[in-house]
């Protein structure tokens, strides 16, 4: 399985610079998928040390051969515990690069693409208990609701859940080409596929628990980098966005910036980039994944 295959790593040149890698210092991939990141940031490794974290079981075809690198077939959430059970405290970066695979998306059996027929899944660790088919087959109306309207940002998401529970009490729902065809009863008229891709990314989010696991994770991050350490994370919606940018901007997910008795900023990351890092017009063309990457990068206060 080749890396151009499974996955285009997305700001690879920016991702790495964000890094400020040290040839010997300790980094973690939380996103390891088609290893593409991580191959690149091997390459300026020398007595340095790569982790790279991820609970897809399809990503372990792309471990690179490498001793410096350490593969963790885990949960980016679960970051800390997993690390000190290699020994590791502190790290020099984390980069996160967020959201689904083009593996993920481009195999039908996964179901998470409205492109393709296949088993409604969407699961990331396949050995996760509730499935995209579970949620829409047991969820009660009122919790559908609230999936469809925040995760997915869809304006119908009362109408939406009202109709999924009516249509399932007499066929319930287990394909994505059945799932969409039912959608399209909904879906503002010439904007089907951008309705279909709100609803999916709704039901991925919920599936996969991402929201919970990324606080998690940015929360495990901070303890984690050393001061001066980086943090790089490139986001896809503007739900995960909005988490990140607080955290740096704000040292917390919600709520105003807090100061102390100087004025001066209580937070443990500062930003490096100002504001968020785009794709430029070259690689969107070549790599349209790229078209909604918003890539932020900071640093651990301390010296």
């Amino acid at each position: 399985m080749t890396e151009s295959v499974y996955h285009i790593p997305v700001m690879l040149a920016q991702c790495t610079e964000g890094l400020a890698i040290d040839p010997n210092g300790t980094y973690v991939d939380v996103t390891f998928g088609g290893g593409g990141h991580s191959k690149e940031i091997l390459k300026h490794l020398d007595k340095g040390h790569l982790f790279g974290f991820d609970q897809d079981q399809d990503a372990e075809a792309n471990i690179p051969e490498n001793p410096n690198f350490t593969f963790v077939a885990a949960n980016f959430r679960d970051i800390k515990k997993y690390l000190r059970l290699y020994g590791v405290k502190k790290v020099d970066g984390i980069l996160a690069d967020l959201g689904i695979s083009s593996h993920q998306i481009d195999e039908p059996t996964r179901g998470f693409s409205t492109r393709f027929s296949g088993d409604l899944d969407m699961r990331m660790n396949q050995s996760a208990e509730i499935s995209a088919k579970e949620v829409l087959n047991t969820y009660e109306e009122g919790k559908l609701h609230k999936i469809f309207g925040i995760y997915g940002e869809v304006k119908n998401a009362k109408t939406l859940a009202q109709a999924i529970v009516s249509e399932r009490s007499s066929q319930p729902f287990s394909t994505t080409e059945g799932f969409t065809a039912f959608l399209k009863k909904y879906a503002p008229r010439g904007k089907e596929f951008k309705y279909f891709a709100q609803v999916f990314q709704a039901l991925r989010i919920e599936v996969n628990d991402e929201m919970a696991a990324l606080e998690e994770m940015l929360l495990g991050a901070v303890e984690l980098l050393k001061p001066e350490g980086r943090l790089v994370v490139m986001s896809y919606h503007s739900l995960e966005d909005r988490l990140v940018k607080n955290l740096i901007q704000k040292g917390k997910f919600q709520g105003e910036l807090e100061k102390d008795f100087f004025g001066n900023p209580i937070r443990p990351l500062e930003p490096v980039s100002r504001g968020a890092i785009v794709a430029d017009s070259e690689e969107i063309a070549a790599n349209p994944r790229a078209r909604s990457a918003k890539l932020r990068v900071a640093k651990k206060v301390g010296k």
